[in-house]
This record gives structure tokens, C-alpha cells and sequence, in this order.
């Protein structure tokens, strides 16, 4: 696996679980407008759009700061039953394959930094092991949202007023608790400390936990965004929520926020899935709106 791109001295790695066509645009996004999609389609192709389907990515990001490593995000994992979402269910992947050819073992990871605790964000939190669940990453500690360990607890009052709760059902039980049973887990809150330089930033909206790690080195910025942008045409919408996002209203404006910040700070945004270069950076137009860096692909320092 080909290092990726530098924040500062720290290196990131992406590490790839699955990729694929996910839906047709009008299916993902809640406010599809198809004028407006049609109008920028053509710089999707083929990596964010194949044959009129969103095209996307299950993958980690792992960043070795030389003293720690942390992985953001597990994706989906292996062997996990998913009756609201078959498509991540029973997957059969490399990903831990992948994550040695990028030079690391589970044993090596120090941290893992789960932005939200949705079915593609967790997954690899746990694997099955003699019948069990066990945590894949045996020396790591695992930084979950305060918030949304919360609202996605199944013996919790919040979790039945989750539209997202068939979908990401056994989730908690698989990939989360076992987790928390084995006093490995921190549940974090706006502006903790996850390492040197690494700060976990509250972003609700898509769910009521989910946080964004802001993570800063000699001068850079990158920004880890989890599900905040699923796909570059929120770039140029942010007002575009994917079905998925339970506050709509509040996630746009968290978007939005994210987008300001980045677009400030000349900050680096890592979504969870989109396809490559994977990660971008934005501009900020005269009319007030955004858009990738032209054309849509990776600046040229990005790859070793």
C-alpha cells in the first residue's frame, strides 16, 4: 500500500476495504436535484460514477505520527450479519491484507478513531474469533463518540427514535460492545485530545455524535470527515444530505462548516468513501460557493 499523502512529518495511509457501485445519485442523495447533478456529472467519471451509479470506497485511514498510529474509521468487516444493508453484509475481504502491505500489524495500532458508530464506520472494530467478537486491534485504544455510543445503545430511550436504526442493526452488539466489555474504550467529547495535534470535533447532523478529527502538523491541516461529504457533488451542495443523515437541517450546516474551515485553513478534507484521489481539497468561488480543486484529482505532492 503506497503512502498517500503527508500532514506535516505525519504520514497517512489508505487502507482499502471494498469498493463498488453503491446506488443510482437520486437514491443517495435526499434533495436531488438531477439539473444540477447532470450539470458537474462528467467530473465524477469513472471514479465517483460509473454507469449511473455513485461509485464508492470502504476504507480506513491510518496515520503514523512516528510515535503513535492511528487508525480512523474500520469499515464494514468481515462475516458480520447486516439485514439492513445486505450489501456490507458477510463480506469476505483484505483488508487486513492491506493493512500489512502497508508495512503494519493489528498489534501495531495504538488508537482507533471511530468517527461515527455507523454499520461502514465500525466494523472492523472486531473480529469473530472461536465464536466471539473479540477487538481486532488488541493494543489500541478505542476512541468512540460519547454521544453516539448514546444514541445507537439498542437498550437505550434515543435509539428508537433513530430512522437509521433497521439499517444498522446488530451493529452496537457486534463491533461495539465487545469493545467497551474489554476496558479498552474511551467515549469521547467536543475538543478532546486524541494525540499530539489530533483534536475530535463534534459535527452532528448524520448522526448526533459524529465528530470530525482535526488532526495538524508543522503547518498543515487535514480534516477527517467521516460521513460529513459522501461524495464530492456535496462539495458543490452542501444543502445535499445523503437518506442516511438523521438531522438534515443540522447536518448541512455542519457540512457547510466543515467546507469554511477547510477552505480557510487550505485544510486537506478525508471523507470515509470517496473514490480516488480519495481525499481533496476545496476552493471557495466569489459567488460564496465551493467546489474540489480543479481539475478532481490529488495535488501533486500527494503521492510517493
Amino acid at each position: 500500500m503506497a503512502e498517500a499523502f503527508r500532514i506535516g512529518r505525519y504520514k497517512v495511509h489508505r487502507i482499502e476495504e471494498w469498493q463498488g457501485g453503491f446506488s443510482p445519485p437520486e437514491a443517495l442523495f435526499a434533495e436531488f436535484e438531477a439539473q444540477a447533478f447532470a450539470q458537474v456529472a462528467d467530473a465524477f467519471e469513472p471514479d465517483c460514477l460509473r454507469e449511473g451509479m455513485v461509485y464508492g470506497y470502504l476504507q480506513s485511514w491510518l496515520i503514523d505520527t512516528g510515535d503513535m498510529r492511528v487508525l480512523v474509521d474500520t469499515g464494514a468487516g468481515n462475516g458480520k450479519q447486516r439485514p439492513g444493508i445486505p450489501i456490507f453484509g458477510d463480506l469476505d475481504t483484505g483488508f487486513l491484507s492491506r493493512l500489512a502491505d502497508a508495512g503494519y500489524s493489528p498489534e501495531d495500532i495504538d488508537t482507533v478513531f471511530c468517527t461515527h458508530l455507523h454499520i461502514d464506520h465500525v466494523g472492523w472494530n472486531t473480529q469473530l474469533q472461536d465464536g466471539e467478537w473479540v477487538p481486532t486491534f488488541p493494543n489500541a485504544t478505542y476512541c468512540l463518540p460519547a454521544v453516539d455510543d448514546s444514541a445507537w445503545n439498542p437498550d437505550g430511550d434515543q435509539y428508537r427514535t433513530m430512522s437509521g436504526a433497521q439499517v444498522n442493526a446488530n451493529v452496537y452488539e457486534d463491533s461495539v460492545v465487545p469493545v467497551l466489555a474489554s476496558g479498552r474504550c474511551r467515549l469521547v467529547n467536543d475538543g478532546e485530545a486524541i494525540g499530539a495535534g489530533m483534536t475530535a470535533v463534534h459535527a452532528p447532523g448524520h448522526t448526533p455524535g459524529h465528530m470530525v478529527l482535526e488532526v495538524c502538523d508543522d503547518g498543515d491541516m487535514a480534516l477527517f470527515t467521516g460521513d460529513i461529504l459522501h461524495h464530492p457533488m456535496q462539495v458543490y451542495r452542501p444543502d445535499w444530505n445523503s437518506v442516511y443523515c438523521e438531522d438534515r437541517d443540522q447536518a448541512a450546516e455542519t457540512r457547510l462548516k466543515v467546507l469554511n474551515r477547510a477552505a480557510n485553513n487550505d485544510a486537506r478534507i478525508v471523507p470515509a468513501h470517496f473514490g480516488a484521489p480519495h481525499s481533496i481539497f476545496v476552493e471557495r468561488l466569489p459567488n460564496g460557493r465551493f467546489r474540489p480543486e480543479m481539475p478532481f484529482e490529488s495535488r501533486e505532492d500527494e503521492h510517493e
